[in-house]
């Protein structure tokens, strides 16, 4: 499937959003094997905390629907997103396009020398609520690229350690 076939149903959703976040992670292995691992969606709960991830539609390749949940005691959020593009090892890009969380994001791969592999993770989040999210957004932020760093590197050392293929 085309990435402009993929996300040609998915609307405002696909374009990208006022918030913003980017992390990235050296990973001590190379980009195939990282790529393989990022793309095994039901494990990504061991590195994304209070997450749990499946794949509700097709096969975790381009086209398929994926769910996460994070829970954090009663409180959670549920994030859908379709995978618009996967070109491994080096790029996959999806469109949060639940009724909270919407928008694009794209991981990369890069090889590096001597088997390592640069990891980009980049999302562009539509801020719901309106002009108050978008005020709030700079105090926000930190905290959500602390996150999404801090969950990239527990995903590294996993792959590093063979724990996570």
């Amino acid at each position: 499937m085309s990435e402009t076939g993929a996300a040609g149903g998915l609307g405002d959703a696909a374009r990208p959003g006022t918030g913003e976040v980017t992390a990235t992670v050296i990973v001590n292995a190379p980009a195939p094997r990282v790529f393989a691992a990022f793309l095994n969606w039901e494990r990504q709960g061991e590195w994304i905390p209070f997450t749990r991830v499946r794949v509700v539609e097709g096969d975790g390749g381009e086209g398929s629907l994926i769910e996460a949940v994070t829970a954090l005691g009663p409180a959670s959020l549920r994030d859908e997103m379709r995978v618009v593009r996967v070109d491994a090892p080096y790029e996959l890009k999806v469109v949060h396009c639940g009724k909270v969380l919407r928008g694009p994001g794209s991981m990369r791969c890069t090889a590096m020398g001597g088997d390592r592999t640069q990891v980009v993770m980049h999302e562009w989040f539509h801020l719901p609520g309106g002009a108050a999210s978008k005020l709030a957004w700079p105090v926000l932020w930190p905290g959500s690229k602390l996150s999404l760093k801090g969950a990239l590197r527990k995903f590294g050392r996993l792959v590093e350690d063979g724990r996570l293929s």
